[in-house]
This record gives structure tokens, sequence and C-alpha cells, in this order.
């Protein structure tokens, strides 16, 4: 790609300001009509050191409210970075509805200079790239506008700057080692750079690549592109919704396991007082052991309980953290999103609580109310549960992928099972805030729900992140083999 790029193109300062100043009164409007449609605008800048990154993000930015907009810059990963998935930085700055992120470097440093500077494989980068591929057709798909820009500019032109801006005291510190060693092997970079525009230059989210030899032309083309895109995403969305997807559809490849309809679980397990004390004493010490041990060979682990309402999730996790150092863990629960999660792509808030290696997170309830709750209450489209499928085994494999340990629990009982604990919540005073009208609600729509369960089972249960169907009926029975799923998993991994 970057060799078909005319890099001798210039314009005039006169023609520029000539253009340019109606460009910016029409993204200043633009800029607004952007936050009253909540629209989300990704603007990605990367390219070669020196190649006015800064100047263009500064000219681009001057159009737009501040209050709507948020610039980042993204060095090398910070320690704290460096101890969550390569993309967990990126979905914290991801904007809400009717922002603008500009994101000065973003994820494709990873895949283009830290491809030589990293010494990737081919088969390392091929995951990087697919990755970000799938992360930005989640938030395509998810109505985010994501701008591609790729700043290129020849060795000479390159090399000159650098020299221009070591002479003064001031600008000296902008000029590194790595920019000099980039340049020396300029040839090397460019194919990398180009491998990497190449790869990920898709529909949804394509490359634009700006000339900037020159000093004029790259402004007045980056600002033509922002206002035309602009204005091509908001028409888009006063388009008539397409039709629903009609099947979920997998692009994967994902190895899914086999699992049984809800109907077919047997409930008849049960396990005596004595037996079960003593057998969970013996499962809490040997977890207790093991949690030293994730910590000291910095895995992490992510546990998602889903179940019935009153299936025993709480008491399930009460005697999972029981064993666990309470420096080294957190139990996060999910309720109904907040304004400002609506706010962004559903996954969003799960990203934001990721644990760091060596930790555990625990979840009650899960990113798999998207395929149950949403689906059933009609908080989001048909087309957008049939998608989440995939969405949400892509999260899965960028978690496992990155060395996490992802456990998922299923806590099964029957119909008779749920009625008679919910009489005895309402009937028990220190139990009565366990029970709501929303359950009562949920109850009615049983064979929904089930019809619902048992598709995410089919659909997501795959080899790095299968389903366990916990028979619950019998607590006791369902605590011991939850912990036990738990030591073999992460026995497993490691």
């Amino acid at each position: 790609m970057l060799e078909q790029i005319d890099l001798e193109q210039t314009i005039s300062k006169a023609d520029y300001k000539k253009q340019a100043a109606q460009l910016r009164q029409e993204l200043s409007v633009l800029a607004q009509q952007v936050r009253q449609a909540k629209l989300p605008v990704l603007l990605l800048f990367e390219g070669w050191g020196a190649a006015g990154k800064g100047n263009l993000i500064s000219k681009l930015i001057a159009q737009f409210d501040p209050r709507g907009f948020r610039v980042y810059s993204n060095a090398a990963r910070e320690p704290f970075e460096q101890r969550r998935p390569l993309l967990w930085r990126y979905w914290q700055q991801l904007p809400e509805r009717g922002q603008i992120a500009v994101l000065d470097r973003s994820w494709y440093q990873d895949i283009s200079v830290g491809r030589i500077e990293e010494d990737l494989s081919d088969a390392q980068f091929q995951r990087r790239v697919n990755s970000i591929l799938a992360m930005e057709r989640q938030l395509t798909d998810d109505g985010y506008l994501i701008l591609k820009f790729f700043l290129h500019i020849s060795r000479k032109e390159q090399k000159a700057r650098f020299e221009s801006l070591t002479q003064l005291k001031n600008t000296q510190w902008r000029v590194t080692e790595q920019d000099r060693r980039r340049n020396r092997h300029y040839e090397r970079y460019f194919r990398a750079f180009d491998d990497m525009l190449s790869a990920t230059n898709t529909p949804n989210a394509p490359w634009h690549i700006l000339a900037c030899d020159d000093k004029y032309s790259p402004r007045l083309a980056m600002l033509q592109i922002v206002r035309d895109q602009l204005q091509a995403a908001l028409q888009q969305q006063k388009q008539p919704a397409s039709p629903s997807i009609q099947e979920p559809v997998f692009p994967g490849p994902f190895v899914l396991t086999p699992m049984p309809e809800l109907s077919q679980i047997s409930l008849e397990q049960r396990v005596e007082d004595e037996v079960y004390k003593k057998r969970l004493n013996q499962l809490q010490k040997e977890l207790a052991d093991l949690h030293n041990k994730i910590y000291r060979k910095q895995v992490p682990v992510i546990i998602g309980y889903e179940g019935w309402d009153a299936a025993g999730k709480g008491g399930n996790i009460k005697r999972v953290t029981a064993a666990l150092d309470p420096r080294g863990y957190e139990v996060i629960p999910i309720a109904a999103p907040s304004r400002e999660e609506l706010n962004h792509q559903y996954l969003w808030r799960f990203w934001n609580h990721i644990p760091k290696t060596g930790h555990i997170a625990i979840f009650d309830r899960t990113w798999y109310g998207r395929v149950m709750v949403e689906r059933i209450e009609g908080f989001c489209s048909q087309t957008d549960w049939h998608r989440a499928y995939q969405e949400i085994n892509e999260f899965e494999r960028e978690l496992w992928d990155w060395g996490a340990v992802v456990i998922k629990f299923w806590l099964h009982i029957d119909q008779n099972e749920q009625l008679a604990r919910f009489h005895d919540r309402q009937n028990t005073p220190e139990k009565r805030w366990k029970i709501t009208d929303e359950d009562w609600r949920n109850r009615e729509k049983w064979p929904l729900y089930e019809q619902a369960i048992n598709d995410m089972l089919h659909y997501t249960s795959t080899d790095f992140a299968p389903w366990h169907i916990i028979e619950s009926q019998d607590k006791k029975y369902g605590r011991l083999k939850a912990l036990q799923i738990i030591l073999d998993e992460i026995n497993k991994r490691l």
C-alpha cells in the first residue's frame, strides 16, 4: 500500500488556507451533530516518527468543542498495563456515544514497530491482527465510526526533520536513539508498516494514508476525509435499520464442545453433611495453596457465575472466596448497566474488570446477560444478541490467549426448587432482601429463558472456555463440584 503513495504531492499555503477555512466551519458544525446524534467516533493516528502526528491532531481538534473530545497519547505500555491483555488499555479509551476519542498511536504500534522490536513470530503477528480486526468489527457493528490515518514520509525527509529537531534544546528530547535506529533501518520498518496496513485495511475501518513530506497537503486531506466520513456516518444513522439476522453467524473458527439440554440434566445428586464438611475443608485448603501458585506464576483467573434466580450463586462464591487471600481476588456483582455503561459497547464494562496477572476475578453474573435477559426483555435487538455469541467467544478467546484461566458455571435447579426457595426468602426476614418482583416476573418466563440458556450453552461452550453445569438442587453438592472444577481447570492450565 505504501509504495502507491506519491510523496511529492504539494499544495500552496494560499490554496490550503482558502479551502481549509470552509472545512473548519463544516467540522465545527459536524462535531455538534455528532454529539446530538450520540455517534461515537474513534480517530487513530499512526505513522513514522516526525511525520507530524501532533501537528495534524492539533489542527483537527481546534474545530471541536473541548467538552466533546479527548486525546490519548499511547507510548510504551506501563508496568500496570503489561499485567493485563494487550488491548485492555485501549478499551479504557473508548469514547461514550456522542464523544470523540483521538489516539496518538494505538493498538497498531503492537503489530508494526512491535513486530520488529518484540521479535514477533508470524503466528503471534496474525493472532494480534485477528484480535484487532475482531475489536474493530465489534465496535463498528455497535455504531462506532473508526477513522484510521497513517502518516507516511520518506527516509530522507524523516532524517532531515530529526536533524532540525536536535538543533534546538527544547525539541532535542523528541528524537530518541530508537527513532534514529528506525530511520537507519527504514526499509525494514517500511515492510512492517506495509504488512500491517494490508492486513487491517477493512471495509468497516479502512486506512487513509497521508503523504506528509509536504506541509499543507496532508492537513487538507485529513480535514476533507474527516468531514466526508462524519457526514456519511450521520447520514447512515438516519437510514432505516437493516433486517435482523435470522441465525447466529460465526466467522470463527471456534471449536464448540457438545452440551446437553437443560431438560436432560439430572438433579438427584446429594451429599451428606459430614462428607460435605470434610470435603469442603480439603478443597478449600487445596485452593488456598493453588492461589499462592498462580500468584507466583502470574496466571490470571476469571470465573463467571450464571444460573437461575435462587440457584445458590452467592453461597457458592462465598465458599470459593473463603479459601482465597483477600488481596488477590475481587468479586464483581453485575446488575443493570449504568448510564455510562449503556453509552459504550456492552463488553466495555467487563473489560474494565479484567484482573491483573496472578489475580482472580469472580463475576456474579456476566457478559452473558446480552443473550439471556437482554434477549428476553427486548433490551437489545435480535441482531445484537445474535451477533453477541461471536463477540463473546472472541472476548473469551482474547483472555485465553493472554494466558487467563476462563471458568464458566451455570447453576441449575428445577422450577419446584426455585419456588420453594422464593417462598423461604419471602418468609425469612433476614433473607427477604434477596427476593424482588423482578424475580417473580422472570419465573413466569421460565420456558423463554430455558431456550435462551440452551442456545447460550450450545453456541458459547468452546474448547478454551467450556461451560460447566453445576447441579445446585443440593447446594452443598454444587459447592463441592464448583471448587473441584476450579482446581482442575487451574491445574490444567498450569
